[in-house]
């Protein structure tokens, strides 16, 4: 193992998935959750990031369901749960489930929330309101969604490190040279397995529309060189190349391989389909997992 890598990266793994369906506070699916995660664990994959906001809670049935599995929000706003709440919570949950989870937190978008103000100061406000509490949130024990300079180096000053959504692999390298050697990077891809271009492209716009509304992330990818033109109608061919993973299971392996070379840790793939907040697509998970080798756990 390369000794620079975190303990945390190390829990982690290469690859881990990233699905907002298993979020959810809906009783009836507590159990179809449940299942999935113990799958996932047998297949070789050693973390979950849990998508859609969730909070502490949406990760129970995930870590009841498994004995090895790290489980991570991607992300908790910090906008819609208290600090003292959530610290209190982050100590319960992992005394009952060994160790297993990890707080990832955000500031959203102003889209999400009304009292979205001041980004930076409002987390580093959070970190401090964890630290201080009755049982505090270890910085080891927790990451933070980053895209720009500012945050990324509070991710490493402040908690474990980084894990950027919607970015390209030329993010992937600045943010591991803004945040050095030792601390976790670990980007989200999307991944569309569909041997057909044509509709793979369209599966990927219909899914990436939402996000090009929210300026945090077109102002990262405007950064790296995109501009308007590549923000319209879903996106661009060009933006759809280096956002996704388009097309077989060998391409999404060397698409992860230029991130993971690139300087990420750990790399969370989210596998989207036409419903991908509520679809849980285990033939998908099945194919990823052989395709990285994942029960051997070299991926």
């Amino acid at each position: 193992m390369d000794t620079t890598r975190s303990a945390l990266a190390h829990d982690l793994g290469r690859i881990g998935i990233w699905s907002g369906a298993l979020n959810s506070t809906d009783p009836a699916r507590r159990g179809v959750i449940a299942d999935a995660a113990a799958e996932l664990e047998s297949l070789g994959y050693d973390a979950v990031w849990l998508g859609g906001s969730p909070g502490v809670a949406q990760a129970i049935p995930l870590l009841e369901a498994t004995s090895r599995l790290t489980v991570v929000t991607g992300i908790l706003s910090i906008w819609d749960h208290a600090p003292e709440t959530v610290a209190a919570e982050f100590a319960q949950i992992n005394e009952a489930h060994g160790n297993r989870f990890v707080l990832g937190l955000g500031v959203s978008h102003s889209a999400a929330t009304p009292r979205y103000q001041r980004p930076f100061t409002a987390m580093t406000d959070y970190l401090a309101a964890l630290d201080a509490a009755g049982t505090p949130v270890p910085a080891d024990r927790r990451v933070l969604a980053a895209l720009g300079p500012r945050m990324l180096r509070l991710s490493a000053d402040r908690a474990a490190g980084a894990h950027p959504y919607l970015v390209t692999a030329e993010h992937t390298a600045q943010a591991r040279a803004t945040l050095g050697a030792e601390a976790l990077l670990a980007p989200e891809l999307k991944v569309v397995l569909d041997d057909d271009p044509a509709r793979a492209r369209a599966t990927a716009r219909e899914y990436l529309a939402f996000y090009l509304r929210l300026p945090n992330y077109t102002n990262n990818l405007s950064r790296l060189g995109f501009d308007d033109a590549d923000y319209r109608d879903g996106g661009s061919d060009r933006l759809l190349d280096a956002v996704f993973a388009l097309g077989s299971v060998d391409t999404v392996r060397a698409r992860a391989h230029e991130y993971l070379d690139a300087g990420a840790d750990h790399l969370c793939l989210q596998v989207v389909t036409a419903d991908p907040m509520h679809d849980i697509p285990l033939g998908a998970f099945r194919d990823l997992a052989d395709g990285f080798g994942l029960s051997g756990h070299d991926g």
